[in-house]
């Protein structure tokens, strides 16, 4: 018996475990849970950081949450996705370390624009509001 899985397998047989070769993984009632406690967790830290002002420096405070934010997105493609090394033969683990890099460059692209933002149009002095339309 082969080890791939025939082209012409039918939806029903690869949902019920006859699958031949796609070990797609199922999510326990304890996995979803733990995600679910880790969704919260990692939500919650972040608007407790920005709320109590628990860092001088909101450089800092942004790293911090833009660090949860790539994490959580990590805990929610494992948990809730069952991505790992394993299912669809590794594919699913190229798509998570796609989106890793998506995120990474759609993470450092924001921070990019907005320091821009900030450094060339927000601060005005006095004499710069005077010369104004």
């Amino acid at each position: 018996m082969s080890s791939q899985a025939p082209a012409h397998e039918d939806a029903h047989e690869a949902h019920h475990g006859h699958s031949h070769g796609h070990q797609a993984g199922h999510g326990t009632f304890r996995s979803y849970m733990t995600g679910f406690a880790l969704s919260v967790v990692l939500t919650a830290i972040p608007f407790w950081l920005v709320m109590a002002g628990v860092f001088d420096s909101p450089a800092v405070t942004a790293v911090l949450v833009m660090v949860i934010g790539a994490i959580q997105i990590v805990v929610h493609m494992v948990f809730f996705l069952h991505m790992n090394p394993r299912s669809e033969g590794g594919w699913t683990m190229m798509a998570l370390i796609f989106t890793l890099i998506i995120v990474a460059i759609a993470l450092s692209g924001s921070l990019w624009v907005m320091h821009h933002l900030n450094t060339n149009m927000m601060p005005m002095s006095p004499e710069m509001m005077k010369n104004m339309p």
